[in-house]
Formats: C-alpha cells, sequence, structure tokens
C-alpha cells in the first residue's frame, strides 16, 4: 500500500511538473510603461510639423528621381553611345587603320629591306672577311705570346733561377749565423740567470729566509709582550737583507750583466739592420737591371721590328696606295662628275629648246614688244645749258 501510494504521489508530481513548464515558443509578454500627458500632448504637433517639412523634400527627390531616370533612358545614354561611337569612329578606327594597313606593313617592309641590306651583309662580312682576320689575328697573337713565354722562360731559367739561389744561401747563411748567435746569447744568459738569480735565491731561502721565519714564528708565539720591538728589529733586519740581498745584487746584475748583454744585442741587431738595408739596395739594383733588361727586351723584340714595319713597309705601301690608286680614282671620280653635270646641262638645255620650238609650233612666234618714245635722247650726249633731256622743256 505504501508502495502504491508513493508511485501515485510520484506520478502526479511529475505530471504537476510538466504542466508548470512554460513553452519555450510563448515569450514573455512585457507590459508597457504607462506614459505621462505631456510626452501625449508633444507627440502629435511634432509628428505633424515634421510631416509638413519633410513630404515636399521627399517629393521633389522623387521627382528629380524619375526626371533623372528619364534623362538617363531618354539622353543620357542615347547620347553617350552616340559619342562612344563617334570617339571610336574619330580615334580609335583611324589609328586602327593605320596601324594595321600602314604601319604594320611598312614596318614589315622596313624589317625586310633591314634585313636585305644589314643584317645580311653584315653577317657576311662577319663569315667571310672580320672571322678570317680575327683568326690570323688570332694566330699572330699567339706566336707573339709563345715568343714571350719562350723569352721570358729563358729569363726565368737563365738569369732569375741563379739570382734566385744564390740570394736563398746568403739568406740561409745569414740565418745559420743568426741562429747560432742568438743560442750562444741563450745559453750566457741562462747560466747567468741561473749562477746570479736561482742559486742566490735558494739559498737565501734556504740559509736566511727559512731560519728567520722560523724565528719570527717562534719568537711570535712565545714572547707575546715583545711584540712591537721584535717587530721593529725584524723589519729593520728584513730591510737591511733586502737592500743588501736583493737590490745591491739587481743592481750589480743590471749594470754588470743585463747592460753588457744590452749592449751586444744592441750591436746584433744594428749590423743585421745594416745588413738588411744593404741586401735591400743589392736587390733594387738587381731589379732595376732586370728591368731594363726586359725593357730593352720588350724593345727589342716588339717596338722596333712594329716601327720598322711602319717606316719600312706601311708608309711606302700607303704612299704608293695613295699616288697610284686613290689619286686616279679620285680625278676619275671628279671628271666623272663634271661629265655627267655637263650631259645633264646639256640634256636640260635641250629640253627647254624644243619645249620653246613645240610652244613656237603650236602658237607661233610671241610679239615682240615695240619700243616708246619717251622723249629720251637715244645716244650718251653731253648735255647743255640751252638743252634739256626731259619731254617736258625739251624744245
Amino acid at each position: 500500500m505504501d508502495l502504491e501510494k508513493s508511485a501515485r504521489e510520484g506520478s502526479e508530481t511529475r505530471v504537476d511538473l510538466r504542466k508548470r513548464v512554460p513553452e519555450p515558443s510563448a515569450p514573455p509578454v512585457r507590459e508597457a510603461a504607462p506614459e505621462g500627458w505631456l510626452a501625449v500632448a508633444i507627440r502629435i504637433p511634432v509628428r505633424i510639423v515634421v510631416l509638413l517639412l519633410v513630404v515636399p523634400v521627399r517629393m521633389v527627390w522623387d521627382a528629380l528621381v524619375v526626371v533623372g531616370r528619364f534623362l538617363n533612358d531618354v539622353l543620357f545614354r542615347p547620347l553617350g553611345r552616340a559619342l562612344l561611337w563617334l570617339g571610336r569612329a574619330v580615334f580609335v578606327w583611324p589609328f586602327v587603320g593605320l596601324w594595321r594597313y600602314v604601319v604594320v606593313p611598312v614596318a614589315k617592309a622596313l624589317g625586310w629591306l633591314g634585313n636585305v641590306l644589314l643584317v645580311v651583309p653584315l653577317v657576311w662580312l662577319y663569315r667571310y672577311a672580320l672571322t678570317p682576320v680575327g683568326h690570323a689575328i688570332a694566330w699572330v697573337a699567339t706566336g707573339v705570346v709563345r715568343g714571350v713565354g719562350a723569352a721570358l722562360g729563358w729569363v726565368y731559367s737563365y738569369l732569375l733561377t741563379p739570382v734566385g739561389r744564390a740570394v736563398m744561401w746568403v739568406l740561409k747563411g745569414l740565418g745559420a749565423v743568426l741562429a747560432a748567435v742568438g743560442a750562444g746569447v741563450y745559453a750566457v744568459v741562462a747560466w747567468l740567470a741561473r749562477y746570479l738569480v736561482v742559486v742566490p735565491a735558494v739559498w737565501l731561502y734556504t740559509w736566511v729566509l727559512a731560519p728567520v721565519g722560523r724565528a719570527i714564528v717562534w719568537c711570535g708565539k712565545g714572547l707575546v709582550w715583545l711584540v712591537s720591538t721584535i717587530v721593529t728589529g725584524i723589519g729593520t733586519v728584513l730591510y737591511w737583507i733586502a737592500r743588501i740581498l736583493l737590490v745591491l745584487p739587481a743592481l750589480a746584475v743590471w749594470r754588470w750583466v743585463f747592460a753588457p748583454v744590452g749592449r751586444v744585442l744592441a750591436v746584433i741587431g744594428r749590423e743585421i739592420r745594416d745588413a738588411l738595408g744593404h741586401a735591400w739596395r743589392v736587390a733594387g739594383y738587381v731589379s732595376l737591371a732586370v728591368g731594363r733588361f726586359l725593357a730593352t727586351l720588350f724593345r727589342w723584340i716588339f717596338v722596333e721590328p712594329v716601327r720598322w714595319v711602319y717606316r719600312s713597309v706601311l708608309t711606302p705601301v700607303g704612299h704608293v696606295v695613295r699616288d697610284v690608286v686613290l689619286r686616279p680614282v679620285a680625278e676619275a671620280a671628279r671628271s666623272v662628275g663634271r661629265a655627267t653635270r655637263q650631259a645633264l646641262a646639256s640634256a636640260r638645255e635641250s629640253v627647254r629648246q624644243a619645249r620653246a620650238d613645240f610652244r613656237r609650233m603650236l602658237f607661233g612666234e610671241p610679239a615682240q614688244p615695240q619700243p616708246v618714245d619717251l622723249g629720251e635722247p637715244s645716244g650718251r650726249e653731253a648735255r647743255t645749258l640751252g638743252r634739256s633731256t626731259t619731254a617736258l622743256t625739251k624744245d
């Protein structure tokens, strides 16, 4: 009974919940807020005034739109098409026809003429004239380069190589001498440093500094109340020990070791510098001699033959060509020009005479002008006071 009652109550609760849930399609109803009387009283006059002002404007706008559409359909579009056609007819089609029927054929003709008059002769000239000449020049240049290479090889083999070997032998000897001197200097400096610095320092540390240090430590531990006196005494002792055992040996080493060694090294460096300067000057003379030799060789191999060919071959050949060929050709051309001008002048005179004869045959002889007596004296008579040469005062 209890289970049935609880089941019945659960089903009724589900039914009640299903009934209480609102449907999603039904929007919530919002109640309008109450308006005051002032809003209602202003709304109607404002709407009336705005209506009275906007209606004419809208009407004018609509009228302008209609007029614009009408003008566009009736006037502007046909006028635009006509202007477009006129522009094509005036500007586009003439240029198209000019391009298609004048420029393109003329360009093709010019291209053909250029090909026939320029490209083909240039190709022929390059193929049958410039190419053989270039091959000949290349052959001559190859021969010249080979000759120069052989000459330079001889100079290298029989001049520069012995000079280089001699210079290398001198440099090797100089290097051996410098190495021997450096080894001796190093051995001397090492021996001096060992017996003048290392051995005294070891003896000082073993027989002086170590006992003194131990004595100082022992005295510091055992005699605390004498610290100041012991420290003063130890400072004085260390000062004199350092002065005697460090400063004076250092001065002695500087005065009797490093200064002589420095002088020796200075002398060696000065000698090395002088040797380098002398070698540099000798190398300059050798280089100058080699340069002059090469310049003389170049002059006798290239300059003099070219000068001889120009003076002995090209200049006489040019004079012969000028006297035998060019001057007769120029004289013949001038004679042909004179003959041509005379022939053209005679032809023009013949044509002029034939035209005059033909005109005389058709129209007869032209009327000769009759002289008019103007009362002027016919001859050159002398003037006198009783005579006049004018028609008004003539007797």
